[in-house]
C-alpha cells in the first residue's frame, strides 16, 4: 500500500472471496463475516482487517503477514476482491452474519520497496481451481388413463463436488429442455419454463452460480389425450461446453408413460402438447446452508495440508485442487489516490 496524500491515522483492507475458498489464520485485528447470498449473488465471505497506526505520505506498506486463503473440496471458479480504506473499519454488511474476530497474532503494516504499483481503490481477481462437477438429469414414469391429468415432476441437479459459477465470461449458462410424452397436452407447465416448439425451455436455476449438491424440479400437470405405444419424452441438458463435467451418461433421461386402460392407440411420434396453459409454481431443491434462490448446497470441507504461496493472497487446501490464477496485495489511503500492488502467478500452486 502506498500513500500518496497526507498522513493517515488509520487504514483498513477487506478481502473477500466466493464460497470456494476460506481465509486461513486470520490475526486477532482482523474480522470475518459470512455475508448470505441476496440479489442472486453467491454467498461470500469478508475479513477486514484495521491497522492502528500512521501511514505516512509517499511510503509503501504491506502486511508484515499476508493473509492467506485456502480451496476447499468445492472450489473451482471463485473471486477474490481486495479493497483499502482510511479510518475506523466499515460497518458489517447488514446481509450476513455478526462478524468474528480471528484468533491469529494480530499483525501490523511495514515498509516496504516501491515498484510494481497501479492506482485503484480496489482490485477484483479470479481464482481457478482444478476440479470438477457432475449436471445431471432425472426423468419420469407416468402412469394414468385416457383423460387423466397427471403431474410431472423431473430434477436438474448438480453432484458436485464442485459449485460453479455461471458468467458469460467464466462458465455459459446450461439450458434444461424438457419434452412431454407423445399422446399428451400440457395442461399447466412450469412457472419457470417457456415453449420451444414442443419442448419446454428450463433455466437451472434462479441464480448465477449452481452449489454442489443442489438440484431443482420442474412440475408440468400433463392431459393424457390418447394412448400410443412406446410413447415417452425426455428432460435433457443443452449443449453448452462443460469441460469440468466429465459424465456425459447422465445428461438426458426419458419420461415415460403407461396408458392403462382403453383408448385410442397410434404410433409413437411427436408429442401433441401445446404451449402450455398457465404458469404453475415451480419446485425448487431446498435451501442448505446460507446458499440462496432455489439452490441447496452443502458446505465443503478444506483439503489436507496448505503451504504459503510466497507472496500471493492465495493457496491451494489440497493437493488434488490446485489453485492457478492471480492474487493482489493491496492497502494504501491518505486523502486522495489509493495505489495497489499487484502480482498475478499463473502456474500452479502445490
Amino acid at each position: 500500500m502506498a500513500n500518496k496524500g497526507g498522513t493517515a491515522e488509520r487504514v483498513w483492507v477487506s478481502s473477500s472471496v466466493t464460497r470456494g475458498l476460506d481465509f486461513m489464520d486470520v490475526p486477532s485485528n482482523c474480522r470475518v463475516q459470512h455475508i448470505r447470498s441476496y440479489d442472486e449473488m453467491p454467498e461470500n465471505w469478508t475479513a477486514t482487517c484495521a491497522f492502528d497506526q500512521a501511514v505516512e505520505p509517499g511510503v509503501v506498506y504491506t502486511p508484515e503477514k499476508l493473509l492467506r486463503v485456502k480451496a476447499l473440496d468445492r472450489a473451482f471458479h471463485d473471486r477474490l476482491r481486495v479493497e483499502v480504506g482510511e479510518g475506523g473499519a466499515p460497518m458489517d454488511d447488514e446481509n450476513g452474519e455478526p462478524s468474528v474476530a480471528g484468533t491469529a497474532p494480530a499483525v501490523k503494516l511495514v515498509e516496504k520497496q516501491a515498484g510494481g504499483e497501479g492506482s485503484a481503490k480496489r482490485v477484483n481477481v479470479s481464482i481457478t481451481s482444478v476440479n470438477t462437477a457432475d449436471y445431471q438429469v432425472t426423468g419420469a414414469a407416468l402412469r394414468g388413463r385416457v383423460g387423466d391429468t397427471v403431474t410431472m415432476k423431473v430434477k436438474f441437479a448438480n453432484a458436485g463436488p464442485a459449485w460453479v459459477l455461471e458468467e458469460d465470461e467464466v462458465e455459459p449458462g446450461v439450458q434444461i429442455m424438457i419434452t412431454p410424452p407423445a399422446g399428451t397436452s400440457v395442461v399447466k407447465r412450469d412457472y419457470y419454463c417457456h415453449a420451444e416448439g414442443g419442448k419446454y425451455r428450463c433455466p437451472p436455476h434462479l441464480g448465477m452460480y449452481m452449489a454442489e449438491d443442489a438440484h431443482m424440479v420442474y412440475t408440468f400437470k400433463l392431459k393424457i389425450d390418447k394412448r400410443i405405444a412406446g410413447a415417452k419424452g425426455s428432460i435433457a441438458l443443452t449443449s453448452q461446453p462443460r469441460p469440468f463435467d466429465h459424465n456425459k451418461a447422465n445428461d438426458k433421461a426419458d419420461i415415460t408413460l403407461d396408458v392403462t386402460g382403453g383408448g385410442a392407440t397410434g404410433s409413437t411420434g411427436g408429442s401433441t402438447n401445446g404451449s402450455g396453459g398457465s404458469s404453475g409454481g415451480s419446485t425448487t431443491g431446498s435451501t442448505t446452508g446460507s446458499t440462496g434462490g432455489s439452490t441447496s448446497g452443502s458446505g465443503g470441507s478444506s483439503g489436507g495440508s496448505s503451504s504459503t504461496t510466497g507472496g500471493n493472497l492465495a493457496e491451494t487446501g489440497s493437493s488434488t485442487l490446485p489453485v492457478m490464477g492471480a492474487a493482489a496485495v493491496a492497502v494504501v489511503t491518505g486523502a486522495g489516490t489509493l495505489l495497489i500492488v499487484r502480482r498475478r502467478r499463473a502456474q500452479r500452486l502445490s
